[in-house]
């Protein structure tokens, strides 16, 4: 009889060692982050600062403050080179990531035009991930140095055709003061990437 319970005992153990060994790990939420402009295209230019550095600047530090193992950041650009946005939607559809933040920085004549901003697409396959995914970065990016605005649809190509949840997120007003220091601030920008990485775990 006590032989039996101690096989019995021994089975159970290998019975549970091999659910655990063979459960499958989990898979890593991959997160594609567009450095927005690049090489010849400066994007938005004043007061000596550039759009292209400013979004490639934030994105390498979303890479490089993500310590967690389950999320994957990708960056399409990680120099000041141009891209064509088709070769960016060809390399975001081959790697078919969770979702593409695609980085901005906004200007306007206005100089009183500020805050943070976020535009989607329309197409229903990837329509609530991107506006969820949209709404918790704008939720965590803005507050007492950067005005929430709204997610707004539009039909940018990027958008259009990635083929999978997919934001363009305007971080701020390069046009205005206030956005301006905080934007070009290492304070800033340390701020900005660490809530957008929190924002997406």
């Amino acid at each position: 009889m006590k032989t039996n319970i101690k096989v019995l005992g021994i089975l159970s153990t290998v019975l549970l060692l091999g659910l655990f060994a063979f459960r499958p790990l989990e898979e890593k939420k991959v997160i594609v982050i567009d450095a927005g402009h690049g090489g010849h295209d400066f994007g938005a230019t004043m007061y000596g600062f550039q759009e292209k550095t400013i979004s490639e600047t934030i994105a390498k530090k979303v890479k490089a403050l993500n310590k967690d193992s389950n999320i994957e950041i990708v960056l399409l650009r990680e120099g000041d080179h141009f891209m064509e946005l088709s070769e960016r939607v060809s390399i975001i559809n081959n790697l078919k990531p969770d979702l593409l933040i695609s980085l901005h920085v906004n200007s306007s004549k206005n100089e009183e035009s500020n805050g943070a901003e976020a535009y989607i697409s329309s197409k229903k396959e990837f329509y609530e991930k991107s506006k969820e995914n949209a709404e918790k970065i704008i939720n965590g990016i803005s507050g007492e140095n950067l005005l929430k605005l709204k997610v707004t649809e539009a039909p940018f190509y990027m958008l259009k055709n990635s083929n999978c949840p997919a934001i363009t997120l305007e971080m701020g007003f390069l046009s205005n003061n206030k956005d301006r220091v905080y934007l070009t601030s290492e304070s800033g920008q340390n701020e900005i990437a660490a809530h957008i990485l929190e924002s997406i775990k």
